[in-house]
């Protein structure tokens, strides 16, 4: 098949670069995270920060599901009892308190994520009660400006759930879809018919949710590139605002939901190389505009607005249009990254629990950055947001020069101007069409907690 592609795709560099490697939703990233974090130093830090006037981005992690997804890596707990929910919303309220009444009230609550888990194992009851709870401990807008935005299973969410959901202020949804073909969803025990999506975004769209985002997977077991492409054709008709594309890692021996797929029906590598190449074409020739890591938006959106004009973030939601907010994560495993304190809740959620009801952070591990990692953060930041960098509004703004601070980062780019992923012309670093899809391999010469070499076991692969 052929289409026109603004991405340009050179499959020897594809191969070439195409590492292991972190995606970037922090730098340093989780694997740097350490359980030797002060927690009492961390305590009074935190309260001291809360005094600022950033505005502020909550997320919070409902860990449920009634279906076990064979692929998932997510932390979560698959139970078919509705009752588990009451005693982890309980400690979630604590934690809603004990944070929210840290923090000046003037501080403006402009960002909001629920994920999961899924957020829609909830009842209505109990979606009211967390957002009412919310709402008095923090200052969450009622205008509809804010980018308030919820995970959705569409095999959990009713109707009368999505009206509630709009009601309640969420007026962006994000639909797990992954892929419409019967075969993968019985291999990975997903099945959703088309309909039930579709009817979901009807309605959605009926009731004036501004955006509607749809995940897919590429890599799962029985998938091929005509399978996917017709996958991707009937995404296209169902037009959603944005599309997250992720590559599957499959890695069993840390995922054991993963130990249930049968590695033989996984496609082959050079497939799943194809399925991406094709699924790039196919989005751009429909309109999509690549934002960067697997990310698409329609030109009209938000995201590909915000990229535009060079306002574009990433943290540990993916892609963002906030750039100047303190994340608030509250519930199991969530992470938070407030001034130069990135840390994680414990995963364990016995632990989390026993945590909450000791009065304590229930924070396991996490990292206080330096300068370094606050200036590296800052041009990782801005390579996959925007695809440039200005060198010399770097050095200005950390009071470094940039040519000598990054002097060996900078030798290490030779190879990527050689290939022509990247050009460097008046002090200014250009990933070139090319080099879009590998900026997660250009990133890392810019991470100095990875092994020189580029390839580590650690993350999956880039593409």
């Amino acid at each position: 098949m052929s289409h026109s592609s603004q991405t340009a795709w050179d499959n020897a560099l594809v191969q070439k670069y195409n590492y292991s490697g972190p995606r970037y939703t922090s730098y340093p990233t989780a694997v740097q995270f350490s359980e030797g974090l002060d927690l009492e130093e961390l305590s009074s830090s935190i309260e001291a920060l809360a005094k600022g006037d950033r505005p502020l981005s909550l997320y919070l992690h409902i860990p449920f599901c009634a279906h076990l997804c064979y692929y998932c890596a997510c932390n979560k707990v698959v139970t078919k009892r509705h009752d588990k929910a009451a005693p982890y919303l309980a400690r979630l309220y604590q934690e809603i308190e004990d944070k929210g009444r840290l923090y000046e009230s003037k501080r403006m609550v402009e960002q909001m994520h629920w994920g999961g888990g899924t957020p829609t194992f909830l009842n209505e009851d109990e979606i009211h009660s967390l957002i009412n709870h919310l709402r008095a401990y923090f200052n969450l807008l009622d205008n509809d400006h804010g980018d308030y935005s919820v995970e959705i299973d569409p095999r959990e969410c009713t109707r009368q759930k999505l009206h509630l959901l709009r009601y309640e202020g969420f007026n962006r949804i994000s639909i797990g879809v992954q892929d419409f073909d019967e075969k993968v969803q019985k291999a990975v025990n997903r099945v959703q018919p088309i309909k039930l999506v579709e009817d979901l975004v009807n309605r959605a769209r009926h009731i004036k949710f501004k955006s509607i985002n749809m995940d897919l997977i590429y890599g799962l077991p029985f998938q091929t590139a005509a399978t996917f492409e017709k996958t991707v054709n009937q995404i296209i008709e169902l037009s959603p605002d944005r599309l997250s594309v992720f590559n599957y890692a499959h890695l069993p021996e840390r995922f054991k939901s993963q130990r249930r797929l049968n590695p033989e029906e996984l496609p082959a590598p050079e497939v799943k190389l194809e399925i991406m190449q094709n699924t790039i074409s196919q989005l751009e020739d429909a309109g999509y505009v690549y934002i960067g890591m697997d990310h698409f938006a329609k030109p009209t959106d938000e995201l590909a607005i915000s990229q535009r004009q060079g306002q574009l973030h990433r943290n540990f939601q993916g892609y963002t249009t906030h750039k100047d907010c303190d994340l608030i994560a509250m519930g199991v495993s969530s992470i938070s990254h407030i001034g130069p304190y990135i840390f994680q809740n414990h995963p364990n959620l016995d632990n989390y629990i026993k945590a909450v009801d000791a009065g304590k952070i229930p924070a396991l591990k996490g990292i206080k950055t330096n300068k370094d990692d606050q200036i590296r953060s800052d041009i990782i930041t801005q390579l996959i947001c925007h695809f440039e960098l200005d060198m010399d509004q770097k050095s200005k703004q950390h009071k470094i020069d940039f040519s000598q601070y990054f002097a060996d980062e900078m030798e290490r780019l030779k190879p990527f101007i050689e290939d022509g992923l990247l050009k460097i012309k008046n002090n200014r670093i250009e990933v070139l069409s090319s080099g879009r899809l590998l900026i997660r391999s250009i990133c890392m010469v810019f991470d100095a907690y990875l092994p020189k070499d580029s390839e580590t076991k650690s993350f999956s692969r880039i593409i």
